[in-house]
């Protein structure tokens, strides 16, 4: 490809005139414009293109689409109405735009995307086509782009004067163009970050310059960081944040400690997963004169060091949230916080901000307690020794089980903290599930790493009792302090975690799926709704369809979101909701713990606006990190495929388009697709109602749901994607 240096000049029809000349009035509505400015835009200067565009202009003056403001010089009829909207492109180059005006987004074709980029924020206007009376729209101008900078391959021109960025993925239709000089000394065939600095009017192609070399495509670094440079997340942080947590005061100081409730002496241990480095939250357990039990959840202190002002903090606010990929964190603090101050490790002490909770045996709420505190963790447990001696129920801890810090208290009393508070949690377990709480209990995919971080194997990830005791008593600290701030009268402004009733459509798409499993939803009522869900979730563990049914029962689910604005949260059938319990890893509890002490303080509530504005930004922070995790896992998929390429696996047909049909191995949920164009012995077509593909001599279906035995066709490493060739149906 090369750039246009010179004017050419035409003597042939200008192609798709009437568009182009309205498309240029358009999108500067307030100019006007005569015909020498419009070739000059078109890259035209004959007699024959300058006849075209002044009797083009003449007709559409006539038909009052535009207006002669002064002689000779043209604008824009102002009539027709615009609406605003989100662009999606689609893999052809079309696209359709997301718009509150209208129920049913809008198609857009190819000819009238007008260099929208998936994502955009855009104007359009809506007409019906002649033929069809469907709707459809142009965009007309391009308000905010959804992002400036992609991730791609550079390919460097022979000439060696200049380069194009292809980029990643499949909803970009165009590369972007780089002069040799704003290449970073980049090789042919290195991955790239490059930012888009123009769009020339007449340029197929923007204008950018690489920004950052990140090596070659399809090493295992460059990957994982070409994942995290895609959504704008960083990997490093930069030497001065470094340096200034480096240099806080990280020592316990007795008179800090007299502003606290002292809470050194309470048995308190921590839970976490066996590979865990940082441990913000921990438990304490006190048995009461009264037989009732003292339970403390404390949460590790950050915003004691995480000063407001600071450019520490303003980096974390950056971040919002630590990244979980599949063989590393980016964390959201520095590491002598994340792992060190702010980590409750065994036998050292910590600052904490803690919710304490009196509760009898029906884990009834007698008494309540939320304040800044100092404490002492006695023994550190992975989930696995945790859950050993619930398993065991004997009191003790079994032998095979080896504690992870020695504890200073008696391996008695942390057998019997553990057990009771086992107890408890299943009782408030049953209390939210009978309240109409949801249980997703969703396998995650794990992976066996070796040192140079390739996959060596697969694990599936589930939730036992350990895990679900941590849970209940987490869930109840943000539950409860939601509570007390979201009671208190004048209101106060808080940080809020707030999930909407799932969509009725989405809903009843789900059932149209399960039907074909044998299982039916009750949609009478908003109790019938989620105890119709918890029984589908149940029936289908340990099913072939479990993992579909999973995964598209979460997808009828509104997105949990930040917001000061409470709804309640759906999903945990609680009508205060925050999260208070991770702020090592989420700026949304950092934000809690400073507005929960500014009311125990008694200060006035704070400013609504400036809060809801952070809370957005950690919205969608949380959900770029989340699609780069997602990623990761898909990239990790690929490298473990790769080494299995010879082999036969049963998989399910876990979605069917009209290009192919998605399929999960059930053995590793590695998911690949099977190209329609690529199924042997018959030609078959999509069928969207029974979401199957059907042959249309043999009437063979492949149906979402059905098994069906694969082999890995190509497993792309940079482009993530991966291709199986379908070998059949298993025999019955």
């Amino acid at each position: 490809m090369s750039k246009k240096k010179h004017r050419k000049p035409s003597h042939n029809k200008i192609s798709n005139l009437t568009n182009t000349i309205l498309s240029i009035l358009k999108k500067d509505r307030n100019k006007t414009f005569n015909y020498k400015q419009i070739g000059a835009i078109l890259d035209v200067n004959d007699a024959s293109s300058r006849n075209q565009i002044i009797k083009k202009l003449a007709e559409l003056k006539a038909k009052e689409e535009i207006k002669e403001i002064d002689r000779g010089k043209f604008q824009i009829n102002n009539n027709t109405v615009y609406h605003t909207g989100i662009f999606d492109a689609a893999q052809r180059g079309n696209g359709y735009v997301i718009c509150d005006d209208f129920e049913d987004d809008i198609y857009i074709g190819s000819n009238n995307v007008n260099k929208a980029l998936n994502g955009d924020e855009v104007e359009l206007y809506v007409y019906k086509r002649k033929k069809s009376g469907k709707q459809e729209g142009e965009i007309t101008k391009i308000i905010k782009r959804a992002k400036t900078d992609y991730v791609g391959i550079i390919q460097i021109h022979a000439k060696k004067n200049f380069a194009f960025v292809v980029v990643d993925g499949n909803k970009m239709k165009t590369d972007i163009f780089v002069p040799i000089s704003k290449s970073m000394n980049a090789e042919d065939g290195d991955k790239v970050l490059v930012t888009m600095e123009e769009w020339p009017e007449k340029a197929d192609s923007p204008n950018g310059k690489v920004i950052k070399v990140l090596g070659k495509a399809g090493e295992h670094n460059t990957e994982i960081h070409a994942i995290l440079a895609d959504y704008g997340l960083p990997y490093e942080f930069p030497k001065e944040v470094e340096d200034y947590a480096n240099n806080i005061d990280l020592n316990i100081k007795p008179e800090e400690i007299a502003k606290r409730r002292d809470m050194r002496k309470d048995l308190t241990f921590t839970i976490d997963p066996k590979d865990a480095k940082d441990f913000d939250d921990a438990l304490s357990f006190t048995v009461l004169k009264n037989g009732n039990y003292e339970i403390g959840i404390h949460i590790a202190d950050v915003s004691h060091y995480l000063q407001e002002g600071t450019i520490l903090d303003e980096e974390a606010y950056e971040r919002a949230t630590s990244v979980y990929l599949v063989d590393r964190v980016v964390p959201m603090l520095p590491e002598i916080l994340s792992n060190g101050a702010c980590s409750l490790r065994p036998h050292e002490e910590k600052y904490t901000f803690s919710a304490v909770f009196e509760l009898n045996n029906k884990a009834e709420i007698q008494n309540e307690w939320f304040g800044r505190t100092v404490t002492y963790s006695d023994a550190r447990f992975a989930y696995e020794e945790a859950q050993a001696i619930i398993d065991n129920k004997n009191n003790s801890i079994p032998a095979e089980v080896s504690l992870t810090g020695e504890a200073y208290k008696t391996d008695q009393a942390i057998a019997d903290a553990v057990l009771k508070m086992d107890d408890l949690a299943k009782i408030m377990r049953g209390k939210r599930m009978q309240s109409g709480a949801i249980s997703f209990d969703k396998v995650e995919v794990k992976f066996d790493l070796d040192k140079a971080s390739n996959p060596v194997g697969v694990f599936f990830k589930t939730s036992k009792d350990a895990n679900k005791l941590i849970e209940e008593f987490m869930l109840l600290a943000n539950r409860k302090v939601s509570e007390f701030v979201g009671k208190q009268k004048p209101e106060k402004t808080f940080v809020y975690r707030v999930h909407d009733e799932p969509n009725e459509e989405k809903l009843m798409a789900l059932q149209g799926v399960v039907a074909k499993f044998g299982h039916k939803l009750n949609f009478n009522s908003k109790d019938g709704v989620s105890q119709s869900l918890n029984k589908l979730l149940s029936d289908v563990q340990g099913k072939k369809e479990q993992n579909l049914v999973d995964t598209l029962a979460i997808r009828t689910m509104s997105k949990a979101e930040y917001t000061t604005k409470n709804i309640g949260h759906y999903g945990l059938a609680f009508d205060y909701y925050s999260h208070f319990t991770s702020p090592i890893r989420r700026y949304p509890d950092v934000m809690a713990h400073r507005l929960l002490q500014r009311y125990l303080d008694g200060e006035k509530t704070a400013n609504p606006e400036i809060y809801q504005e952070r809370c957005k930004h950690s919205s969608n922070m949380e959900y770029l990190a989340t699609k780069a995790e997602r990623d990761s896992i898909k990239y990790m998929q690929i490298r473990f495929m790769q080494d299995h390429q010879d082999e036969e696996f049963v998989g399910v047909i876990s979605g069917a388009t009209e290009w192919g049909i998605y399929i999960e191995i059930v053995s590793n949920k590695c998911e690949g697709m099977v190209r329609t164009r690529d199924i042997k012995g018959d030609f078959y077509q999509f069928d969207k109602e029974q979401f199957a593909l059907i042959g249309q001599k043999t009437k063979t279906m492949y149906q979402l749901g059905d098994e069906v035995i694969v082999k890995v066709k190509n497993a792309d490493l940079v482009k993530r994607h991966l291709d199986f060739e379908l070998i059949g149906k298993p025999k019955a």
